[in-house]
């Protein structure tokens, strides 16, 4: 089995609540089920979660290299410099991230509201990106736009590999075929 989960912020990837995050447990009630990966607690989207070890080693190992896809609303414009820094791998305090696949968007019309909104500043203008990587370093994207000049105000993975979160309403979940 495989549950698709559109996480909303403040949600740890564990179902037992911290301080003053939230668990899964408040959203996800199956027995026998584990999350594939994580995703930070500031962070929104896509987990997958499985009942099968071997398909959860699959998705949560780096060394099969899964795509994950991330939308990052980033404090300031990002330009074609940042973007051209970003593809080519950046240079974190753990060592040169992988290539990584990173286009401009305009703000997904479609996107549910966060709740709490981000802090915007009036003076500081905000973008979109789409970024693509193959890892999965601690806090790797937020590192990345921040290395570049651009610090993310609010992630959002929408897939990892073929699976997709665009669907799945916000707190809920949905069982999906393996593909």
């Amino acid at each position: 089995m495989l549950i698709r989960f559109n996480k909303p912020y403040g949600v740890l990837s564990q179902f037992t609540p911290e301080g003053r995050w939230r668990g899964l447990k408040d959203f996800i009630t199956l027995p026998g089920v584990y999350v594939a990966g994580r995703l930070d607690a500031d962070s929104e989207g896509l987990l997958l979660l499985t009942d099968d070890g071997q398909l959860q080693a699959r998705i949560a190992d780096p060394r099969f290299k899964m795509e994950k896809t991330y939308l990052a609303q980033v404090e300031g414009v990002a330009d074609e410099a940042a973007l051209q820094a970003l593809c080519q791998g950046v240079i974190l305090n753990d060592g040169l991230t992988l290539p990584a696949r990173a286009r401009t968007v305009e703000p997904p019309a479609h996107l549910w509201k966060r709740d709490p909104p981000i802090r915007e500043r009036q003076a500081k203008p905000t973008s979109w990106i789409e970024l693509t990587i193959r890892e999965g370093r601690n806090r790797q994207v937020r590192r990345m736009t921040a290395a570049v000049g651009l610090p993310t105000l609010r992630l959002i993975r929408t897939n990892i590999g073929p699976y997709s979160v665009m669907d799945v309403p916000l707190g809920t979940w949905q069982e999906t075929e393996l593909t």
